[in-house]
C-alpha cells in the first residue's frame, strides 16, 4: 500500500490542523511551502521530521510504501502550524536522543528501524500511555508513537490496513454508506 500527499492531506484534516482553505493551499503551493515555513519557525523542527519518519519506519506495517514522503509532509506542516506541540516534540526528541546514543551512538532519526524499535521500547514507549507532560515514555508515545500512528490511521489508505475504510474527515463516498454493514 503506497502512501501519497492526499493521504497525508486527509489526515491533518481529520486531526484539524488544516481545513478545507489550508487543504487547498497545500495541494496548490505543494509540501516544500509548508516545509520551509516549518523551518523557519522553530529550531530542530528537521530533526523532529526526521524523527517521526525514523518512528513510522519502525512502526508501521511492513506492506506501507513511501513512509518518508507521507510522514514529511504530515510532520512538516503539523509542526508549521502547532508551535505548542513542535516545542514538546523538541523536548521529547532530546529524551530519544539520548536513549538512542546510549544504545547506539548515534541520533534516533539516524537508526535503522529494527534499531529505532529497540530505542522505543527502551524508552518504555511501547506500553506507555500518552501524555503530553508524563515522564519520558508517555511523551515519547504521545509525539512521536502515537503521532504518526494517527496520521497513518487517519490516512483513507492507511485506514484500509485495518478495514476503516473512511476515516474520519475523509469524505469517503457513496458506496461506504450505501452498502449493507456486512459488505
Amino acid at each position: 500500500m503506497k502512501l501519497t500527499r492526499r493521504d497525508a492531506v486527509a489526515a491533518l484534516v481529520g486531526a484539524g490542523v488544516i481545513g478545507g482553505a489550508g487543504a487547498a493551499a497545500l495541494a496548490r503551493d505543494g509540501f516544500q511551502a509548508d516545509s520551509n515555513a516549518a523551518n523557519g519557525e522553530g529550531e530542530g523542527t528537521e530533526a523532529i521530521v526526521e524523527a517521526l519518519v525514523g518512528t513510522a519506519r519502525a512502526v508501521y506495517p511492513s506492506e506501507v510504501e513511501n513512509v518518508g514522503g507521507f510522514v514529511e509532509t504530515y510532520a512538516a506542516t503539523k509542526l508549521a502550524r502547532r508551535p505548542d506541540f513542535r516545542a514538546g516534540a523538541a523536548d521529547a526528541l532530546s529524551d530519544l536522543d539520548a536513549e538512542a546514543r546510549i544504545t547506539f551512538d548515534a541520533r534516533f532519526a539516524a537508526l535503522d528501524p529494527v534499531e529505532s524499535e529497540t530505542v522505543l521500547r527502551r524508552t518504555g514507549a511501547e506500553t506507555a500511555e500518552p501524555d503530553s507532560e508524563g515522564t519520558t515514555a508517555e511523551q515519547v508515545r504521545y509525539y512521536f508513537v502515537n503521532e504518526v500512528l494517527y496520521a497513518l490511521y487517519g490516512s483513507p489508505t492507511g485506514g484500509e490496513l485495518v478495514g476503516i475504510e473512511n476515516p474520519q474527515g475523509h469524505p469517503g463516498g457513496t458506496d461506504s454508506y450505501r452498502r449493507r454493514p456486512d459488505r
